[in-house]
């Protein structure tokens, strides 16, 4: 069954298309990642789908509902968020008050302990710096608290966007593992990563966006087997 819908989506900045009219779809409990060149407009898609773009043609529907063009704020309210490219902490709040924040929609209060109480456990190093101000966070313990930040309001959809960029293979590897963590506790995940190898290595499904177009659509074992894939995305 399809959470996500994306129909014909089209988008443009003034003149310029961005999106030309790509579809696609993300299924209860996959993972589904969208690769592509700088600029191919991945990031674009991804504004689109939180109503943080308003697209000029097509429809993005949300479990069975059409929320092209909601307000982000009621979109996360059904369920779904984004950890935005480049983590985008409120960086002048504490590492609390920033996983605060992402609770905003929750008013059970011992219910917002608990989730913080959890997100410290799968961060150990935000639980040490708690009372840190995001701002001097290093990369690594930023996104570690985007993605803690995101996951404090229980989303059925987690989108995440470029969540590798910048990171040491380390923490790369250990941001690949986070991801299928809360894939294994029931989070529908939609990725954009450059990362192809990493990315296409737990994803059920991909697509490709070239230009503002999708390409190539197969399973994750499928683009990672293709010659054509292969010297495009994956270094050879």
């Amino acid at each position: 069954m399809a959470l996500l819908e994306v129909k014909d989506l089209q988008v443009f900045y003034g003149v310029i298309q961005a999106i030309k009219g790509i579809s696609f779809e993300v299924n209860q409990g996959e993972i589904v990642t969208l690769i592509g060149a700088n600029g191919a407009g991945k990031t674009t898609t991804m504004q689109s789908i939180m109503g943080l773009i308003k697209p000029r043609g097509g429809s993005v529907v949300y479990d069975g509902k059409d929320i092209t063009g909601m307000p982000t704020h009621k979109i996360v309210g059904m369920g779904m968020t984004q950890v935005p490219e480049g983590r985008r902490v409120f960086s002048e709040l504490t590492v609390y008050e920033n996983l605060l924040m992402g609770a905003y929609t929750e008013k059970d209060r011992s219910r917002i302990k608990e989730d913080i109480e959890e997100i410290y456990t799968i961060f150990p190093r935000l639980g040490e710096r708690k009372s840190q101000v995001a701002g001097t966070l290093s990369g690594g313990e930023q996104q570690m608290l985007a993605m803690g930040r995101a996951i404090m309001s229980h989303p059925k959809l987690l989108m995440l966007d470029e969540p590798s960029m910048g990171l040491s293979p380390a923490l790369v590897d250990q941001v690949f593992e986070i991801i299928k963590h809360f894939h294994k506790t029931g989070t529908t995940i939609l990725l954009v990563e450059q990362n192809a190898n990493k990315s296409l290595a737990i994803s059920d499904r991909a697509y490709v966006l070239e230009n503002g177009r999708i390409t190539v659509t197969g399973t994750g074992s499928e683009l990672m087997a293709s010659e054509e894939i292969r010297k495009a995305y994956l270094g050879g």
